[in-house]
């Protein structure tokens, strides 16, 4: 039996009530203070000052990639960069055709509406959108049976931002209105440390380089994951040590949360363990994993196999998952390695 921890700490998608109060506050407010994302902000930049130079709403906009990469804080800074409301909600929160008319009817002209998870909206929800974005418009049936009628109610210009983290998931039709699609890339160690040492500044944390460098190496190249080590590392120093974070106090702070040097948690580890020691190395199916895990299939594909994938741990192939030879080096099974590699 494998003892899991909690992985919240490397859980991007998780985040608790104290910690989003916080995280609000480290949230860039505009674009020229968001760090990283290079190619995507530039675009993003020429096609928001296109618009506001022809008084238009943004076009409909979809971003893509991991959690924790910074979908909903750019969607915020957009509004605001326009200089316009935004309404936040997600698709498995719009259970009716109903709630959605409800939203889109109390909407100002040029605002916005970041609907997370789109790609959960129900069949008959997104059914409705599709005459929103296209026409601005919605129809609506009043009554039932025979004596039904529908009802077309004028909506003002607006702009949706759908956020995913499962872009295939997305149906055609709706990807099709939806005019901007920007995948969010992961981020490298020094963007990841230019993240570090801004929030440690609005949050009064003294750190030094080689404690942002050691953070930043074990943040799963994603700045919400960043600021969660900083926060916890924070409290090691103040408990622990002298309120100082450098890099022996985040080694030491780390090393007591089971992050290793390169960010892998005991979920992930696990995983790896698993496959390469229960099924020789792979192919195994996401299914087969988390029952063998007891974990949701879709934590192990959101939040695991991108991050390993990434380093170069985890193949995805037809029949399975498999394992690489780096993956059994990183666990010291260096013997079995030197013969797959």
């Amino acid at each position: 039996m494998i003892e899991l921890n909690d992985d919240s700490l490397v859980n991007p998608k998780i985040i608790s009530k104290n910690e989003d109060v916080e995280e609000m506050s480290l949230r860039p407010k505009k674009l020229s203070e968001f760090i990283g994302q290079t190619k995507l902000k530039k675009n993003l930049e020429v096609f928001i000052q296109a618009a506001k130079n022809r008084g238009e709403a943004l076009e409909h906009t979809l971003f893509y990639g991991p959690p924790g990469l910074g979908k909903t804080t750019l969607s915020m800074i957009i509004a605001r960069e326009m200089g316009r409301n935004i309404l936040q909600t997600s698709g498995p929160a719009i259970e009716k055709p109903g709630d959605l008319a409800s939203i889109l009817t109390n909407l100002e002209e040029g605002d916005v509406i970041f609907i997370d998870e789109i790609h959960r909206l129900r069949p008959n929800v997104e059914e409705i959108l599709y005459s929103a974005l296209e026409d601005y418009h919605i129809d609506i049936m009043i009554g039932k049976g025979p004596t039904a009628r529908s009802m077309k109610i004028e909506l003002p210009k607006f702009t949706l931002i759908g956020a995913t983290t499962k872009a295939s998931m997305v149906s055609a039709p709706l990807r099709d209105r939806l005019g901007q699609v920007f995948r969010l890339e992961f981020y490298d160690s020094q963007e990841l440390a230019q993240i570090i040492k801004r929030s440690a500044k609005f949050l009064n944390i003294e750190i030094v380089d080689t404690g942002v460098t050691e953070i930043a190496k074990r943040a799963r190249f994603t700045p919400r994951i960043a600021n969660r080590l900083l926060r916890r590392v924070r409290d090691f120093a103040q408990v622990e040590g002298n309120g100082q974070i450098d890099e022996k106090l985040a080694m030491y702070a780390l090393d007591k949360l089971e992050i290793d040097k390169l960010g892998l948690d005991n979920l992930d580890r696990a995983l790896l363990k698993i496959i390469i020691e229960k099924y020789k190395g792979g192919p195994v199916g996401v299914n087969t994993l988390a029952a063998s895990l007891s974990e949701e299939s879709s934590t192990i594909e959101e939040v695991h196999e991108p991050f390993l994938l990434k380093l170069g741990f985890l193949e995805r192939t037809l029949r399975g998952r498999v394992a690489t030879a780096e993956a059994y080096s990183h666990l010291g099974l260096s013997k079995i390695a030197q013969k797959l590699i």
